[in-house]
């Protein structure tokens, strides 16, 4: 292979990772509700997870920051600001949701439901963050939800 077939191998390589992260693994694609299929993928994983807050942050950090470069790229690749089939803002956003609280089905149904609710109304504040260009437009206002209904599980589990 020449330099150029090698660049366009790892160019179209690179493109199916971005789109395979961006999407949540292709559940944005899903043609009804995609960030709802998202949230549900990150409630399955979320479950799936030991319940160990080292590594659950140490995922949630990597999820971040890797979601935020690599949805900017798909925002590019797609050619449509903040497209539906970005996803793993919403899975960033519920995983930060349920961050610090103990491994529990009805807190996690419960968080399920108040981050969609919230991702579907977004408030104005959260609107506004919304704007931002790129990646960070895309990621931060799930990530702002995702700590507004953190604070309210938070509250809900200690009373």
């Amino acid at each position: 292979m020449n330099e150029t077939g090698n660049k366009e191998y790892i160019q179209t390589t690179l493109d199916k990772l971005i789109k395979l992260i961006a999407t949540g693994f292709y559940t944005g694609f899903v043609p009804v509700a995609p960030g709802t299929a998202a949230s549900i993928l990150a409630l399955i994983i979320y479950l799936l997870l030991p319940e160990n807050h080292a590594l659950y942050w140490m995922i949630l950090i990597v999820l971040i920051i890797g979601g935020t470069i690599v949805s900017g790229e798909a925002e590019k690749m797609f050619k449509e600001k903040d497209s539906s089939c970005i996803v793993i803002d919403e899975i960033c956003g519920y995983m930060l949701t349920m961050a610090f609280l103990p491994k529990n089905l009805h807190l996690a149904i419960i968080g399920f439901f108040l981050f969609r609710t919230l991702d579907i109304i977004k408030p104005s504040f959260v609107k506004e963050v919304e704007k931002l260009q790129g990646g960070i437009g895309i990621m931060l206002d799930d990530i702002v939800s995702g700590m507004i209904c953190s604070l309210v599980l938070h509250i809900v589990h200690w009373i």
